[in-house]
């Protein structure tokens, strides 16, 4: 895959998800950045503050302390600065009335945590290959939910 040199953002407070993703990062041999953030105030100072470019891409947890996915969300989408930043939501609640609130909020794909690493790989292969080929267009409600079955990636 060759991708172009990706700065991703990670905000989850789980060490462990945050230590798979990085992993998977690395078993992908991606040319990436990444900056990992564990809760939703936390994201949000490092998004207002920032100076620079904005991430290529936010991977956004549902559940943190201080400020949730959905709250980061909104500010991100309401700001003028950061709503053009892509946002996946990737979290372990699969609650279709939750996805579509997500989906109205403007999230670019939401992806639900796989428990097995190879999936986990390969749903980030995937997520990052619609970010590197400049997709930041939200898609159809139908193609939303990012999963391994639907994956071009085999």
């Amino acid at each position: 895959m060759n991708l172009k040199k990706l700065n991703i953002l990670l905000a989850d407070d789980d060490l462990d998800d945050c230590i798979f993703f990085k992993e998977a990062l690395e078993e992908l041999a991606l040319s990436a950045n990444l900056t990992a953030v564990h809760d939703g105030e936390q994201l949000m100072q490092l998004l207002i503050n920032e100076t620079n470019e904005l991430p290529d891409v936010l991977f956004l947890d549902l559940n943190m302390p201080r400020k949730n996915g959905f709250e980061c969300l909104t500010e991100i989408k309401l700001n003028e600065k950061l709503k053009q930043l892509p946002v996946i939501i990737f979290s372990t609640s699969f609650e279709q009335e939750v996805v579509n609130q997500l989906y109205k909020s403007g999230a670019q794909h939401f992806i639900r945590k796989p428990s097995e690493f190879s999936q986990f790989k390969k749903i980030i292969q995937q997520s990052l290959a619609l970010t590197a080929e400049g997709v930041i267009e939200q898609p159809t409600q139908e193609n939303f939910v990012l999963t391994i079955q639907n994956s071009l990636i085999t």
